[in-house]
């Protein structure tokens, strides 16, 4: 694949107000892999390193209007979907989406790590047959999976997320017991991203690791050499977390090597 000469992601996702995960991060993340990042804020939320206490849901109308104008006058190379709060958000996305045919990153944000529910439960079936379907990649975590499919096996989970109708699938194991593995699967097979368990358990790695691969994918890398190239990297960010406030420590952020495409 060639590389853009300016590649631009687009983030559609939450608002943290901590920057350590939603649509926050996913800007940084852009930007450390030198791809510029738009945004498009699916809700409010007030939250600290301690937990989530309350969302805003953005209103449907105004979440599809800013999207259709946006892509229109600047069109990005991959699209990565994260926190959508409401059904009515979710479809929203999806109609304004579905008319351009883009490549997106579907990281599927059912659950806060301290249980607060970010995507409502009647949503589940239409994120499936709207989003995760047509999906060039779509990345749950062990608990995600599950909820959406009823499977706990990574392996039998992410075979009826392709099932679905999804390009790819990468099993997040951050969830599992022993090492955070994370199972990638797509029409060419299966492939085991090794990790490394930290004692710490940073905010946002799920966001920062989908994030890291639309801005590889925006920036012209093939799927996998994304996927491994990111899982690296927010290893090292994990591996360097910081106590920045009284709850879970953060990932220490750190530019991102330049692309080699052959």
């Amino acid at each position: 694949m060639s590389r853009p000469d300016f590649p631009i992601a687009l983030s559609i996702a939450g608002s943290d107000p901590t920057g350590g995960a939603g649509l926050q991060l996913d800007l940084q993340v852009f930007a450390l892999h030198g791809v510029h990042g738009s945004g498009i804020p699916t809700a409010l939320s007030a939250q600290t390193t301690r937990g989530v206490h309350r969302t805003l849901p953005a209103f449907p109308e105004n979440v599809r209007e800013q999207i259709t104008l946006l892509i229109a006058d600047m069109k990005p190379h991959v699209v990565k979907l994260g926190m959508l709060a409401t059904d009515d958000v979710l479809l929203a996305v999806s109609v304004a989406l579905e008319r351009w045919g883009l490549p997106r990153v579907v990281d599927p944000v059912l659950r806060a790590s301290d249980g607060a529910w970010l995507l409502e439960r009647r949503a589940h079936g239409n994120l499936c047959e709207r989003l995760i379907a047509g999906a060039t990649l779509v990345t749950p975590n062990l608990d995600e999976a599950e909820m959406l499919t009823g499977e706990r096996d990574p392996e039998r989970a992410g075979r009826l997320f392709l099932e679905m109708g999804a390009g790819a699938v990468l099993v997040k194991g951050g969830h599992a017991d022993g090492a955070p593995d994370d199972l990638l699967l797509d029409a060419g097979g299966t492939t085991w991203l090794r990790g490394t368990r930290r004692d710490a358990s940073p905010h946002g790695t799920g966001c920062a690791l989908s994030a890291a691969i639309a801005a590889r994918l925006a920036r012209g890398e093939a799927l996998r050499d994304a996927a491994g190239a990111a899982k690296a990297w927010v290893d090292t960010a994990i591996a360097g977390a910081v106590p920045a406030g009284g709850g879970r420590p953060l990932l220490r952020l750190s530019p991102a090597p330049e692309p080699v495409i052959g």
